[in-house]
């Protein structure tokens, strides 16, 4: 059918578009991509925006976005307002859902992820808190698994199947043990810990039936500089690898930074990608910039020209004045902000414009607060203000654009540092006030889950550090550490804080700390991060890196250890006058770039308590990594530091325990709940310990606590029907299975477990069903194939049972049950050379083990 013809209204709307924007190349380099068929290899399928502030990234992404929406594709557009791939993922399906096309299971899947972590939230904030006062840094540590989701490990250890998303969210710090995770299967605990594996190959699948309908799919991905820190290696994955299955033909993505495109990981695919950098605009864009707001005048433009050397912002800013003639424009030795403000007249907004510089962004609360007119005013005042041309909204806030917000700040700072510290304080102490509002009632794991707490806790500790406040560094330090339980994304914010209030207040220092926090985050996750906070402290620090590859434990226990929010960080940053900087001399704005860091002689100190937490997070961070001895390690650290801390103990005896060092476990075990008897992670571990001691009278006895301290505690009911295995009481264990089973239907380790037992007691077929949905939750779950191979065996269905155990043998040749199982089976195809052969190589291998 022939495309409609647009209007003379719409047509009026594109030139004049085409006409403001510029970029007359760029878009219709863009737009003649449209023209061939993705086959052809003239085609390209993605394209890399890229400049810097100022130089019109963002509007030249939105001119694009009407390119492809008039050749009749289906867009969307994301920003550094998505915190992680799932929530690009989200942000792209609600405007698909706009646009009339519906991603039905990728939206069920995402809501799943929200939830999973919610009930999860919940079930750490209904753990009892062992101690009466205000919870100490660090004792929600294990199980803040939504934070892994976001990318704090690249793999998943001990306790990745039932971690608790509020968890590795306290602090690497303060990583609160009190966890009480609720996932229910190990499919809910890699939509936390794992999103992307999830989610991708469901997102591609709604792209490709979203194709269907319409002939293009672009996807926009703005501010790539922050963005990308954890969408260009998925990106890239997508659009390189079929890792998650197949990207349609017709998608298109564009993205947007300031960097140029990384070309360790493009490099080599220039062929099917565009790069577009962008200058600062031609003489000619400039002038059709100036003539599309009725700015023609010879000296004007000239004089425009000169002073804002052809950036769109300034351009655009100078332009929305309508100056008549240059002196209108300002004279050269005017600052950037006379400029800006040029053609306001009236005094109070010229002060409520360079007022509002102060927070990062504002909405009309935080307007209010900054503000000092009669309220009378005030709607029409940010009516205006959210009308200036250097100011972008979003979701309901606004920001300055950077290139107006840092001299308009520097001005202030420079004509009076007094007044520069008065209002950062007062700032400060309004979100301090917010933030205390928004944590009554509520707890620890409730409030770093919550954006808009998170914020307000930014926020304060922001106009805290531009105001020169000597307890800020240390508490911002510590609330990294607490973040980086969240995940890389999470903490990114902290590390992005520390870069912003330093270049703001030109505090060299705090910015180098952001920079090299963000960096470690980016190269090596928040392992790495924790390091370096440790290092700056004078703290042993360790080593640094991923551990050995060891297959992770398919039966993490559960943390159920909660924990409050709201206290402080400990620790103070000292002072020294001595530390090398030079201060800038008031009344030189263009000395902005001085570094202001002797006037703080800020450095990182952690008290032993504070430096103990990371430690302690740091060793669950190389847990759910799956290694065990690195997490020991910090344990040990963070036990000298801090040695009666019941939740380092309760950790460090479930690492040994899963080491097979029973006695160590029990050590640490007794101790932790001499500090906490109704700990039932602890309570469960020695439980666990004691069965392997062969004391079933007291293994039974802590896991019977354990489990009424918790009744829906699976890991803990696997353990105690183990016990009562054991004793021979076959009908107590799986009557505890089948309740495993019910609380957590989806965990394969659980099924698996009851299959086993079935089997056990000659139910080969209902075995077979458990480890059939076992496998289709964990599809490389081999001790599950193996066992099935056994029950297939057991019913005489050999040539299958021989299917499985090959299987499991390519890929772990040196499983001696697997042997000794496929030995039988080949004996009952009538194979006895196969069945000796595996005979003998299983019993070298034992006595190998045993010797």
């Amino acid at each position: 059918m022939a495309r409609a013809r647009q209007s003379v209204q719409e047509l009026i709307a594109r030139r004049r578009r085409a006409g403001f924007v510029g970029r007359g190349a760029e878009r219709a380099a863009f737009r003649a991509n449209f023209d061939t068929l993705p086959e052809d290899e003239r085609h390209r399928f993605l394209f890399h925006v890229h400049g810097n502030a100022g130089v019109g990234k963002t509007f030249l992404l939105r001119e694009l976005e009407q390119v492809a929406r008039e050749q009749g594709a289906l867009t969307a557009y994301v920003d550094e307002g998505a915190g992680s791939v799932p929530d690009v993922m989200e942000a792209i399906s609600r405007q698909f859902a706009a646009q009339g096309t519906r991603c039905k299971e990728l939206d069920r899947l995402l809501a799943a992820h929200r939830e999973r972590r919610y009930e999860a939230e919940l079930a750490a904030l209904a753990a009892p808190d062992p101690e009466p006062r205000a919870p100490s840094a660090g004792s929600m540590a294990v199980a803040r698994a939504g934070l892994v989701g976001l990318g704090m490990v690249p793999a998943v250890g001990a306790f990745a199947g039932a971690l608790d998303p509020a968890q590795l969210a306290q602090s690497a710090d303060r990583l609160r043990s009190g966890l009480g995770a609720r996932f229910r299967s190990h499919e809910d605990a890699r939509l936390v810990l794992a999103p992307e594996s999830v989610l991708t190959p469901v997102f591609l699948d709604e792209l490709a039936q979203a194709e269907s309908a319409a002939p293009w799919i672009v996807l926009f991905l703005d501010t790539y500089e922050r963005t990308g820190r954890f969408l260009d290696g998925w990106l890239h994955r997508v659009m390189t690898t079929d890792r998650y299955g197949a990207l349609p033909a017709g998608v298109v993505v564009v993205t947007a930074g300031q960097l140029p495109c990384d070309t360790v990981r493009w490099g080599g695919f220039g062929d099917f990608m565009t790069e577009l950098p962008l200058l600062p605009f031609t003489e000619p864009e400039a002038r059709d910039l100036l003539a599309g707001k009725g700015v023609v005048a010879e000296p004007v433009v000239s004089e425009v020209l000169r002073l804002t050397g052809g950036l769109p912002v300034l351009v655009s800013t100078l332009a929305e004045g309508r100056p008549a003639g240059p002196a209108d424009v300002g004279d050269p030795s005017a600052t950037a902000v006379d400029r800006f403000l040029k053609w306001e007249a009236d005094p109070v907004r010229r002060s409520v414009a360079l007022a509002c510089a102060f927070p990062r962004r504002l909405d009309a609360d935080v307007f209010r607060a900054v503000v000092e007119r009669p309220d009378a005013e005030l709607d029409e005042l940010y009516g205006w203000l959210r009308g200036l041309p250097f100011v972008s909204e979003r979701g309901g806030r606004v920001r300055y654009h950077d290139v107006v917000r840092a001299p308009m700040l520097r001005l202030q700072r420079y004509r009076s540092p007094r007044t520069w510290t008065a209002r950062h304080q007062a700032h400060a102490a309004t979100f301090r006030e917010w933030r205390t509002q928004a944590e009554a009632g509520r707890g620890a794991a409730e409030l770093w889950a919550d954006e808009g707490w998170r914020e307000l806790r930014l926020a304060e500790l922001y106009h805290l550090l531009c105001a020169g406040e000597r307890s800020a560094p240390a508490r911002a330090l510590g609330d990294l550490v607490d973040a980086c339980e969240q995940g890389e994304s999470v903490a990114g914010q902290w590390a992005r804080l520390l870069v912003e209030a330093g270049a703001d207040a030109e505090i060299r220092t705090v910015t180098a700390w952001g920079e090299q926090l963000a960096a470690a985050l980016g190269s090596s996750g928040t392992v790495a991060a924790l390091e370096l906070v440790l290092r700056w402290a004078g703290f042993e620090a360790g080593p640094v890196g991923p551990g050995p590859v060891v297959p992770a434990r398919t039966d993490p226990a559960v943390v159920p250890w909660g924990g409050a929010a709201g206290g402080q960080p400990q620790g103070t940053p000292q002072t020294s006058t001595s530390r090398p900087g030079t201060s800038t001399r008031p009344g030189r704005p263009d000395e902005a770039r001085e570094d202001r860091s002797a006037e703080h002689g800020w450095s990182v100190t952690l008290d032993p308590g504070t430096a103990a937490r990371a430690y302690r997070a740091r060793a669950m961070s190389h847990d759910l990594a799956g290694d065990l001895d690195a997490a020991v390690a910090d344990l040990d650290r963070a036990l000298r530091l801090a040695p009666d801390d019941p939740r380092s103990l309760a950790l460090r005896g479930e690492y040994h325990r899963a080491q097979e060092r029973p006695d160590e476990a029990i050590r640490d075990l007794d101790r932790a709940l001499g500090l906490h008897p109704d700990d039932a992670f602890a309570l469960a571990s020695r439980g666990a310990a004691r069965l392997v001691r062969q004391e079933f009278d007291d293994a039974l006895a802590d896991l019977d606590r354990a489990v009424r301290l918790k009744p829906d505690y699976p890991w803990a009911l696997v353990r105690r029907a183990r016990v009562h295995r054991s004793r021979g009481d076959r009908d107590r264990q799986l009557a505890d299975l089948d309740l495993a089973v019910a609380v957590g239907p989806d965990w394969a380790w659980v099924r698996c477990e009851r299959g086993d037992a079935l089997r056990g007691a000659g139910r080969d077929e209902e075995a077979l069903a458990d480890y059939a949905y076992a496998l289709a939750l964990e599809p490389g779950y081999e001790s599950a194939r193996a066992s099935r191979g056994a029950a297939l065996a057991n019913l005489g269905r050999y040539t299958e049972a021989l299917a499985d155990l090959d299987r499991v043998l390519e890929r772990r040749p040196g499983y001696v049950w697997a042997l000794a199982r496929r030995a039988a089976v080949h004996r009952g195809l009538g194979d006895d050379s196969r069945a000796a052969a595996d005979e003998e190589l299983a019993a070298r291998l034992s006595a190998a083990d045993s010797a």
